[in-house]
Order: C-alpha cells, then structure tokens, then sequence
C-alpha cells in the first residue's frame, strides 16, 4: 500500500511538472508570436507612413489582406493537423514564419514585399500563435482550465506591455528598421526552445482514429450556437482590432512623443494582465457566456473615452478598462468553444472561429483607416467599433448555458 502510494506521489508530481511547463511553454509562445508581434507591429506604422508615404489605410491594410488570403485557405487545415498530430510541430514553423516576417518587413520599401512579409506574418500566427496554445493547454487541463488559460495568456499582456518600450528604446538607438528586425529575431529566441521538446502524447492508430472522429465537425457547423459564438467573437475582435491598431496613430494625433506613446500602449497592455488574470478566475466560478459578455462591455464602453472632451487621467482611464476588455477577450473564446463543442475538437473548431476573427481583426482597422484618410477623424471610425462591441454582448447572450456536444 505504501508502495502504491508513493508511486501515486510520483505520478501526480509528474503531472504537476508536466503541466507547469506546458503553462510556461504556452505563456512564451503567445509573448513572442502575439505580444511582440502583432501589439509590436503598430508601434512601426507610423515610420513606415513617414518614410514611405503610405496611407494609414494601406498601412493598415497589410494585416487585412495577408489574413483574407491565408486564414480561409489555412486556418481550418491548421487546426485539422494540430488535432491529429499535436500542436508542437506547428508551433515551430509559426515561430519561424513570425520572426521571418518582422525582419523581412523592416526591409520591405516597396508594396509586393510588404505585403508578402506579411503573409508570412499571417502564416505565423496561425500556426504558431493563440491556436495551438489554445488546445496545448486544453488538453492537459480539465480542472482549472480558466485558470491555466489565463496564466498563459499573460504572455501576450507581458509581451505588448513590454514591446513599446522596447521597441521605442531601440528605435531611438538604431532606427526603426533595425528595432523591427531585432523584434523579429527575439521571437525566434524567446518562443522556439519551450517548444521544441514539448512531448507529443502517443496514440495508436485505433485511439487516432476515434478522437479524430469523436465530434464530427459536420455536426458542429450545424449547430446554430457554433455560429453565434462566431458572429460574436468577431464582433468584439474587430473592435479590438480598429483600436488597437490605430492607438499610436491616434496618439500621434495628439502630439504623444513617442516615448509617451509607448508608455500609454504600455499601461494598455498591462492591464490586459489583470484582465487575463481576473477573467480566468471568473470563467472558473460563473458560468463563461457571463465572462464573455462582461468583457464585451468593458471594450464597448471604454472607446467613447476616446471621443469625450479631454479631462485628466481620460486617456489612462481608457487604458485601464480597454486594457481589462482585452485582456479577456482572447482567452474567453477557446474556454466557451471548449465548453459548448468539447476539447477533442478544440483545434479545428477554434481553427474556423480564429479565421473569421482575424479577418474582422484585420479588416476593422482598415475601414477605421479609410475613414480617418477621407474625414481626417476617428468619430465615424470609433463609433463603429462602439456598435459592433455592443453588438457581440447582445449575439453572445444568445448562447446557451449547457454543452452542445458533451464529451466521454
């Protein structure tokens, strides 16, 4: 009996171990290929408009068009092969892609290459970005799963409240094409060695077989619920998106230095942390629709802030909440996912919803450009993205409070 015991110690020590070092391979992708990449790449927009004379809707559109074209034709297929064969050999190549794209475009001058670099840098981020971290972490956590979800998810908070500053003490020293390049060069170093020696779990061809089948995704993409969580989360994340992509531009607006600049995209994702933080431990104790919807509404009401008459501490106040909104809003969709259509099926159901996010992500801020170029404004933009955030609490409180497809 003692024997046993101990042996059970043994295990359960194991597993505590295995799982911290999943939490930690999982925080460190998502600070490298999420953090520094993409709330890294905004800080740059407004050189590469200096320098090269682009708009900030063609600026901007650099993230549109690379998602349009990579995430229909990838996005499912990557969370096709990620259930099959386990998140590790995608993370690699995502980390790669990413850093191979932030280097290229420190060098991109002219559009082809600009836009080129940044297919790369949608390849990247499907395949080695929130996607597999997501069914990394779901896979070994079933009890305290929000929590895990969160602690991981403070990679992408730690990585963007950090990168500005970075980014700005390297810019001031080197130039901005050199401190794009070195970002560039760090997500390679910070990302890949966790994930190389990630243990894929071992199957045989029988168990394969059956937890590759076990939720058809046919049956999910009938399920009404499945596109109510899609036309929600996109909702959000394209409002997510219009504001975070155009912060520095908007602050440039108001005569921000740059080193104000960063310092205030800074406090944004520092909060994020918090956010990360206090929505995993809610997701754990209320039910995740409830979560979801509250976040949804931290980033509806915290953009008018940006539209009021100027008052003191108004831009950190946005900061504080849009930054709490944020910080929840990426790592609430996979737990609601996981939920309504089970685990096992995690990869090729956030594989869709991922596509479609990044499109709106990607697409919002665009448009925000293209008013601002035509109106020399952010209200009509702004307003915009006010409605759809309001608009994706309203479709989320549609989603039901039981498991769609539940799991043996």
């Amino acid at each position: 009996m003692t024997e046993i015991k101990a042996k059970s110690g043994i295990m359960e020590t194991s597993s505590r171990s295995s799982q911290s070092y999943i939490v930690a391979t999982a925080f460190l992708s998502l600070f490298a290929l999420v953090g520094i990449a993409y709330y890294g790449l905004p800080f740059f927009y407004d050189f590469m408009s200096k320098q090269y004379g682009w708009s900030r809707a063609v600026v901007t559109s650099g993230n549109a068009v690379s998602k349009l074209l990579v995430g229909p034709l990838f996005g499912f297929v990557a969370g096709w092969m990620i259930d099959r064969y386990g998140p590790r050999r995608m993370m690699i190549s995502g980390a790669l892609m990413m850093g191979i794209s932030l280097v290229g475009l420190s060098l991109s001058s002219t559009l082809p290459m600009f836009y080129l670099f940044w297919v790369f840098n949608a390849l990247g981020y499907v395949s080695g970005g929130p996607l597999p971290s997501q069914v990394l972490v779901s896979r070994w956590f079933d009890k305290n799963r929000g929590k895990a979800m969160g602690i991981a998810y403070l990679g992408i908070g730690t990585g963007g409240a950090l990168v500005p500053l970075i980014s700005a003490g390297l810019e001031r020293h080197f130039g901005w094409q050199i401190a794009l390049a070195t970002l560039g060069v760090l997500i390679v170093v910070i990302s890949l060695p966790m994930v190389y020696f990630i243990k894929e779990p071992k199957h045989n061809s029988e168990e394969k077989k059956k937890e590759e089948n076990f939720v058809p995704i046919k049956s999910i993409l009938k399920s009404p619920f499945f596109y109510l969580l899609v036309i929600g989360s996109m909702s959000c994340m394209g409002a997510v998106g219009g504001i975070s992509q155009h912060i520095k531009y908007y602050l440039n607006d108001l005569t921000f230095s740059q080193t104000q600049a960063a310092h205030v995209m800074s406090v944004v994702l520092l909060f994020s942390l918090l956010g990360r933080v206090l929505m995993g431990w809610l997701a754990d104790i209320i039910h995740r629709k409830y979560v979801m919807i509250l976040i949804y509404l931290l980033v509806a009401v915290s953009i008018p802030l940006l539209l009021i008459p100027d008052f003191e501490g108004r831009i950190y106040l946005f900061s504080i909440l849009f930054g709490i909104g944020l910080g929840g809003n990426y790592m609430i969709i996979p737990l609601m996912a996981g939920d309504l259509f089970g685990v096992r099926a995690l990869g090729r159901t956030m594989g869709i919803i991922l596509v479609a996010d990044s499109v709106a992500e990607s697409l919002f801020p665009m448009l925000v450009g293209a008013f601002h170029d035509s109106t020399h404004s952010y209200f009509i933009g702004f307003i915009m993205l006010i409605c759809l955030a309001l608009t994706g609490a309203v479709i989320v409180s549609f989603l039901p409070k039981t498991t769609v497809y539940k799991e043996s």
